[in-house]
C-alpha cells in the first residue's frame, strides 16, 4: 500500500506533455499580445489574449480528459495566467487608452493585475472556494476576455477613445474588484467536451458560432458582458430572496425581528 501511495504521488508530480503544451501556447500568445501592445497593434494584441483564453480552457479540460493532472502543470498553469490575463490585459489597457490619465491611469491597470494575481493564489489555496461548480470572483480569464472584447469592440465601431476614456477606467476598476469578491460565477467544469452531446446542442453551438463569424466583436461582448453581469445579478437576486423569506418568517411570528 505505501509503494502504490509513492508511486501514485510520483505520476501527480510528473510532467505531462499534451497539457503543457497548451499551456506554453497560452503563454506564448500572452506574450506575444504584449510585444503587440508595445508596438501599437491593439487589435492583434486583443487577438491574442482570447487566443491565449481558449488554450487555457483546453489545457485543464485534457488533463481531466486523460487523467494526467500534476503539481507542476497546476502552477505552471497559474504563472501562465498570470501573464497572458493579468499583465497583458493590464499593459494593453494602459498603452492603449489609459496613458494619458498620467498616475490614475498605470495605477488602474496595476491594480487589474494585482487582484488578478491575488484571485489565482486565493484559487490555488483553494480559500473561498464555494463548490457546486462556481468560482469565487470573477475568474482572471473572464476579466481579460472583457477586457480584450471590449478593445475590439470599440475599435471596431471606431468609438472616440476621449469619450470613452473614464468608462474603460470605470470597467477596470470594476473588474479588478470582481476578481478579489466573493461573488459566484459559474465555472463551466461540468461542460465535458470529450463525451457524447445531445444533437440540439450541436445545433446551438453551430448557431452562436454563426452569430461570433457574422458580428464577432459585438457577439463576443454582448456574451461576455453577461457572463460579467450573472453573478452581480445572482448575487443580488440571492439576497433579495433571503430578505423577503427573512421577512415572511417574521411576519409570520416564527423569528423575532
Amino acid at each position: 500500500m505505501k509503494f502504490k501511495s509513492i508511486e501514485k504521488e510520483k505520476i501527480k508530480k510528473g510532467i505531462y506533455i499534451l497539457p503543457n503544451f497548451f499551456t506554453l501556447m497560452n503563454l506564448f500568445f500572452g506574450f506575444y499580445s504584449v510585444i503587440c501592445s508595445i508596438e501599437g497593434n491593439f487589435r492583434i494584441a486583443a487577438i491574442s489574449i482570447l487566443i491565449a483564453a481558449v488554450f487555457d480552457l483546453l489545457d485543464g479540460k485534457i488533463a481531466r480528459a486523460t487523467n494526467t493532472s500534476s503539481r507542476f502543470g497546476a502552477e505552471f498553469d497559474s504563472l501562465a495566467d498570470l501573464v497572458s490575463f493579468g499583465m497583458a490585459p493590464g499593459l494593453m489597457l494602459y498603452l492603449w487608452i489609459l496613458q494619458p490619465l498620467g498616475r490614475l491611469g498605470w495605477l488602474a491597470a496595476f491594480l487589474f493585475m494585482a487582484c488578478g494575481a491575488l484571485r489565482l493564489a486565493r484559487f490555488n489555496t483553494n480559500l473561498d472556494q464555494p463548490g457546486d461548480g462556481y468560482f469565487s470572483g470573477l475568474p482572471i480569464p473572464a476579466a481579460a476576455g472583457m477586457v480584450a472584447v471590449t478593445v475590439l469592440f470599440v475599435l471596431d465601431l471606431g468609438l472616440n477613445p476621449e469619450i470613452i476614456r473614464y468608462p474603460i477606467l470605470f470597467l477596470t476598476y470594476m473588474l479588478s474588484f470582481l476578481m478579489v469578491s466573493t461573488i459566484k460565477y459559474y465555472s463551466f467544469k461540468k461542460v465535458d467536451l470529450f463525451k457524447s452531446m445531445n444533437f440540439n446542442v450541436l445545433v446551438s453551438m453551430m448557431l452562436i458560432l454563426i452569430l461570433i463569424a457574422s458580428k464577432p466583436s459585438i457577439t463576443l461582448y454582448v456574451v461576455a458582458l453577461g457572463y460579467i453581469a450573472s453573478g452581480p445579478v445572482k448575487y443580488f437576486l440571492w439576497h433579495s430572496r433571503k430578505n423577503d423569506q427573512q421577512e415572511d418568517l417574521i411576519s409570520a411570528g416564527k423569528i423575532k425581528d
